[in-house]
């Protein structure tokens, strides 16, 4: 697998207007006729942008890989419980914040994430953590088994390029090898886009990517299909 399309935006453009339209459903569907290997979308506590209904709708759907994003709470796990996504990617959650603004702290939550991990892994569904690139972090998501690791990618892609950008593509590359060494599946995403996704798709360790905003904001000027293909050139290394 390489992207994986979050359609999140389209949700919100969407709940812009409480209007029926763009329809979320019908972006992922497009974009898999584009070649996305997999479709993400992140279910808020105060929904909103993807609702139950979207789920539901996308479970039935596409034919790829149905990857949900969420909170480790009880709410959220009976989410997954019922619509059954192939994927959950665990995730912090602020009420307040614009956009996810970093890693699960999976050290200081071990003992809960391992028991929410198992109920869903018991179910059939995969669950990856979403971590920023921090070994210790990475050691513990593999102690309680995780089956796959998404390394935020949001420092890297913040910095001008440089050496601080550098340095963290660095950091990027050492989670990953880490993490493959020790049986894990690496994903990353957070903030990529058509100008700095190039370098760490040459992480070969990384074997998908979850980008939605800068997919989103080119559909909006050149179309859904022509924004997913150009990403999927950038990935082919």
């Amino acid at each position: 697998m390489r992207l994986s399309v979050n359609i999140d935006h389209f949700a919100t453009i969407r709940e812009a207007r409480k209007s029926r339209e763009p329809e979320p459903v019908l972006a992922a569907l497009l974009a898999e006729q584009a070649g996305a290997e997999g479709i993400v979308c992140h279910i808020r506590r105060d929904r909103r942008h993807i609702k139950e209904r979207d789920l539901r709708l996308l479970r039935d759907a596409i034919k790829t890989i149905l990857n949900i994003e969420m909170a480790a709470t009880e709410e959220m796990k009976k989410i997954a419980l019922d619509i059954k996504p192939d994927v959950v990617s665990l995730v912090p959650e602020r009420p307040e914040e614009l956009t996810t603004e970093g890693g699960l702290d999976v050290l200081a939550n071990k003992n809960a994430l391992e028991a929410h991990i198992r109920e869903l892994q018991n179910a059939g569904i995969l669950v990856s953590i979403f971590i920023d690139p921090n070994l210790e972090q990475i050691n513990t998501s593999s102690q309680i088994k995780a089956d796959r690791i998404e390394i935020n990618t949001g420092k890297y892609a913040d910095l001008p390029p440089g050496e601080e950008q550098k340095n963290a593509l660095e950091e990027i590359r050492t989670a990953a090898e880490h993490a493959f060494e020790l049986g894990m599946e690496v994903h990353a995403g957070h903030g990529l886009d058509y100008h700095n996704t190039e370098p760490v798709a040459a992480i070969p360790e990384i074997s998908g990517f979850s980008i939605g905003f800068s997919i989103v904001a080119r559909a909006a000027i050149v179309g859904i299909d022509t924004a997913v293909r150009d990403m999927i050139d950038l990935l082919i290394i």
